[in-house]
Order: C-alpha cells, then sequence, then structure tokens
C-alpha cells in the first residue's frame, strides 16, 4: 500500500517518528567513524568496473541482480529475489534487538554509447523501444551498487554487534520501466516489500557529477522534484490556409494552449511555498503549408517540490487547456501520466543523521544542497517511512565540478575515490542509527 503524504504532513507530522526514540540519538559526534579496509574498498573498485562494463537496462538487469545476489548470499544473508522482476533484497539480521533499517541502491543503465576511454568501458549493445542502442551506467548506478555491495560485506563481519536488522534493496529500473511496463520503487512497494520487512526509516546516495570527490551535499525536506508527463491533443477541423473560417484551427489554440499554461506557475500557485516549472517539449501537428490539420499534438513537463502544488498544476493545467481551447472553437484532451513524486528528506531524521555524514566525510566536505529539479524514484520508499538521501560527489579534486560532463552525459566519469566515502557512509548510517 502506497501512503501519500503532502509535504505539510511530512514537515510537521513528526510525533509519530518522534516516537521511535530518535531525539535521542546516542552518538558522540567526536568518535572516528567505522572505515573499511583497504582491500574492501578495492573489492568495490573491482565490483564497480565490473557492473560497468556489463550494464543493463530498467528491467533487464539479469546479469546484474545475479551478481548482487550472490554476493549477499555467500555473505550469508537472507536473499529474496525476482521483487519487481529484478530486484534483489538482502536482509542482515544483527546479534541485538533493535530497529529496521533500509539502504538503497539502483541497479539499471541508460541508453547512452559511452565516449570515455576508462579501460573498463561498457560496449553493451541492448534494444531500447525497438532500436539498437548502446547501454552505459551513465549515471553512476554501478558506483550505487558497489558501496553498498561493500557496505553489506563490512555490516555482516560485524553481526553480532549490530542491533536490529538492516535491509538491503538492490532496486531495478529506477530510470523508468520500459514501455507499458511496471517497474522500479513503486513496483517494489506495491508487491508488499516494505509491508513484508517494515523498515523504519530508509537511506539512500546517488554519485554526482557537480560534486568534488568525496564531498557530501543534502538538504532537509523537499531535495529533487517531481517529474510528470502531460500531453494535450488539441482537436479542430481540418480547411484549407485561405479559408480559416471554414473549420477550426488547432494550431492556433495550441499556441494559446502553451501561452495561458505558464499562467499557472507565474498567476495560479502558491510558489512563495515551492518552485515549479511547466515546460513544453513536443508540438506536432499539420502535413503541409496551406493546409489546416484538424489535430495538434502537446507533450510536456511538470517539475515541483510540493505535493499539494502539483495536485493544482494538474487540475489547473486541465482546466487551462480546455477552457482556451474551447474559446477558439476546438477540444481539447489533457492526459497526465503522474511520474516521481517530490523526494523529501524527513527533517528530524536529516538533523539527527548530520553528525554522521560529517564524521564520514569531514565537516569541511559537509555542504547543504540547492533544490534539484531532477527526479529520483528513491521518493516513493520516503513517502512510506522517513528518508535520508544525499548527493555524493565524484569529480576529481582540483577540476571543475560545475564543468564536468553530467549524469546521463556519455562522457559522464567517476572518481573511485569516492567509493570509500560513500561505503563508510552507508555502514555508518547502519552502526548510528541502531544506537538509538
Amino acid at each position: 500500500m502506497k501512503l501519500r503524504l503532502t509535504t505539510l504532513s511530512v514537515f510537521l507530522g513528526l510525533s509519530a517518528f518522534t516516537s521511535l526514540g530518535i531525539t535521542s540519538l546516542g552518538v558522540n559526534a567526536q568518535e572516528g567513524p567505522v572505515t573499511i579496509s583497504n582491500q574492501l574498498e578495492q573489492k568495490v573498485i573491482e565490483w564497480r568496473r565490473d557492473l560497468h562494463q556489463n550494464p543493463e537496462l530498467s528491467n533487464r538487469e539479469f546479469r546484474t541482480a545475479k551478481v548482487v545476489a550472490e554476493h549477499l548470499t555467500n555473505l550469508g544473508l537472507e536473499v529474496q529475489t525476482g521483487i519487481a522482476y529484478t530486484g534483489v533484497v538482502g536482509v542482515l539480521r544483527g546479534g541485538k534487538p533493535g530497529p529496521v533499517i533500509a539502504m538503497r541502491a539502483d541497479m539499471d543503465a541508460l541508453p547512452v554509447v559511452e565516449q570515455t576511454d576508462v579501460p573498463f568501458k561498457s560496449t553493451a549493445i541492448s534494444e531500447y523501444r525497438g532500436n539498437e542502442v548502446g547501454v552505459m551506467h551513465a549515471c553512476g548506478h554501478d558506483l550505487h551498487m558497489a558501496m553498498l555491495m561493500g557496505a553489506a560485506e563490512k555490516l555482516a563481519s560485524m553481526k553480532d554487534d549490530i542491533s536490529g536488522t538492516i535491509v538491503f534493496i538492490f532496486q531495478p529500473a529506477e530510470e523508468g520501466a520500459p514501455g507499458d511496463e511496471e517497474g522500479g520503487a513503486e513496483l517494489m512497494l506495491k508487491e508488499g516489500m516494505f509491508e513484508q520487512y517494515k523498515p523504519e526509516v530508509v537511506f539512500g546516495i546517488h554519485v554526482w557529477s557537480a560534486g568534488s570527490t568525496g564531498h557530501i551535499s543534502y538538504r532537509e525536506g523537499p531535495l529533487m522534484a517531481s517529474s510528470d508527463r502531460f500531453e494535450i491533443t488539441v482537436k479542430g477541423t481540418q480547411t484549407h490556409g485561405s479559408r480559416p473560417w471554414g473549420g477550426v484551427d488547432p494550431i492556433v489554440a495550441a499556441g494559446q494552449i502553451i501561452g495561458s499554461t505558464q499562467t499557472i506557475v507565474s498567476r495560479q500557485v502558491n510558489i512563495t511555498k515551492a518552485p515549479a516549472v511547466v515546460s513544453f517539449g513536443i508540438v506536432e501537428g499539420g502535413v503541409r503549408n496551406n493546409i489546416i490539420p484538424d489535430e495538434v499534438y502537446l507533450e510536456g513537463t511538470i517539475r515541483n517540490f510540493d505535493m499539494d502544488n502539483r495536485a493544482q498544476i494538474f487540475e489547473n493545467l486541465k482546466t487551462t487547456a480546455e477552457m482556451t481551447a474551447q474559446a477558439t472553437g476546438a477540444e481539447a484532451h489533457v492526459h497526465i501520466d503522474e511520474g516521481y513524486p517530490v523526494t523529501i528528506n524527513n527533517p528530524e531524521l536529516t538533523r539527527k543523521m548530520l553528525p554522521t555524514i560529517e564524521r564520514v566525510a569531514g565537516k569541511d566536505k559537509v555542504v547543504i544542497s540547492d533544490l534539484v529539479t531532477g527526479a529520483e524514484d528513491f521518493s516513493f520508499f520516503a513517502l512510506e517511512v522517513p528518508g535520508l538521501f544525499v548527493f555524493l560527489g565524484i569529480t576529481p579534486e582540483g577540476e571543475d565540478a560545475k564543468a564536468a560532463p553530467s549524469n546521463h552525459s556519455p562522457f559522464f566519469y567517476a572518481d573511485e575515490k569516492a567509493l570509500k566515502t560513500g561505503t563508510e557512509l552507508y555502514v555508518n548510517w547502519a552502526l548510528d542509527y541502531t544506537k538509538i
């Protein structure tokens, strides 16, 4: 069952969360973090390179899932496979009673032809939307998996001293399920994963080319935007371009819809709560210069940082498009494909785990993140239970991170020195939270 929370309830409805005892985190900020050995760090690097060289697209992560499942099984964890098609979950039950926490890494790659010159460069080929495409881990999911695999190995070696249970989630299809398929975090929840394991909190890390290696950025409350696709079909009546009065022009109606919808954010939504964007990416209609067509197709995206504003934008988009078209004699049919909700870091959890982040990375390498208009389906997990999601920099020190090839670029490059920081952050989150 998916619990839809408003941003307001996430901010203010903390009484149940506080009852977990999170206000009494027994972690001494002066203590050094638990670290991983050079040997384990090298294994993490090797896993990353293997996964990078063998990427697989969303809902097709068959080899990837096998690699992950075998590793977790060899560690002695309880392992479940086939969740949301290819997802893997490993459960580590500590030697002492305590809370259940979840930690997540995503598994899928992108239909991108790699242009880097690393020796483990991907040359994989697959099919995407009926076309043959190159495949690349251009968003760093190979690093995410390797770090969580390393954390699982370190924590498994400390099993007798761990209070509580740690659930390692390896999630497929974060980049979106292909075609009409379901997938990703939403499908894992739909299949009852959280109902089965009942985690109190969930943690996640995303590598980020806009940050320097080992630097961590975080933010309380909304961090990443919701992402929703909309389609508008504007129907008119075809006529000759020399006699526009003989029909209904859907091109003119579509143009007015494009203009009118810009007032949704600027005039109809309270943007003092959170920013929002309504953008058109596709405008299609007509086949000849002197024929007014009978239909125009529009498609675009909605991004915003407040769940209540999101619902209002949906309603206003539909009303604005329909009424604007009607005023010209045309019709507009609106379909909104709800994508990922807002990624929200629970403020209380974020504050309580900040000392852990600072101990692992170093206080001078921890900064507050700007709002990010990209989207993440970790958001589904963080609407179910309190969540914390951070960015880990991967651009080598001394290089301009702002100029580095972005996530999803064919030139995307990750400094593997960041793997140690990310692995240790997962480990210390698990250990520190279970001391509550």
